[in-house]
């Protein structure tokens, strides 16, 4: 059975960090591809910063484009708002009862999840893989049997410092792929 590893995020916009942890996540795992589930917006985040889910995705397909470790995944525009996990994770196997489907998260949101909806549910039914993020540890999760621990690199590169980068008119040319970075340029976006 193909092990899909479902990488969750607004990608707002996708940056290096989000593809250097996936790699080596993809290298490192028993995971046969990662799927990026661009979300519409986050019920923990403002909506107001984001940029329309379409652009969003546009952005991620464009950069997985030639790579087939990695897809993109748009179930969450197809579902109620707001798009909770729980539902996406039914949804998807449903659809794809072929598939084995984990989860792939930083310790910040591992550290979190208690705040999610059916979190008890998540991990009592799909695996989760976590990678280290500065200023988390989540320890109390450390002989949970459904997380699994990938000492990938932690990369302190945030979306967040990518947008206010480019409204403050500084350079993130190794920040994004340079595709991606032409076409926020192309665009307009975060300005």
């Amino acid at each position: 059975m193909k092990k899909i590893g479902l990488f969750f995020g607004t990608f707002n916009p996708l940056h290096i960090g989000h593809l250097i942890i996936s790699e080596y996540i993809k290298e490192n795992s028993d995971l046969n591809e990662i799927w990026f589930v661009v979300t519409p917006s986050n019920p923990l985040k403002n909506k107001k910063l984001l940029l329309n889910e379409l652009q969003r995705l546009y952005m991620v397909n464009l950069a997985l484009e030639d790579d087939l470790r990695f897809r993109s995944c748009d179930i969450e525009f197809k579902l109620p708002y707001p798009s909770y996990t729980v539902n996406t994770l039914a949804f998807l196997q449903e659809k794809y009862p072929q598939y084995q489907f984990a989860l792939i998260m930083g310790e910040d949101n591992l550290e979190n999840i208690e705040k999610w909806k059916n979190w008890e549910f998540i991990l009592e039914h799909y695996q989760i893989y976590t990678y280290p993020r500065v200023g988390y540890n989540s320890e109390k999760f450390d002989k949970h049997h459904s997380i699994i621990k990938i000492d990938a690199p932690k990369i302190e590169l945030s979306s967040t410092q990518i947008r206010d980068s480019i409204k403050n008119k500084k350079s993130v040319k190794y920040m994004l792929l340079p595709k991606i970075e032409r076409y926020i340029n192309e665009m307009g976006f975060y300005k």
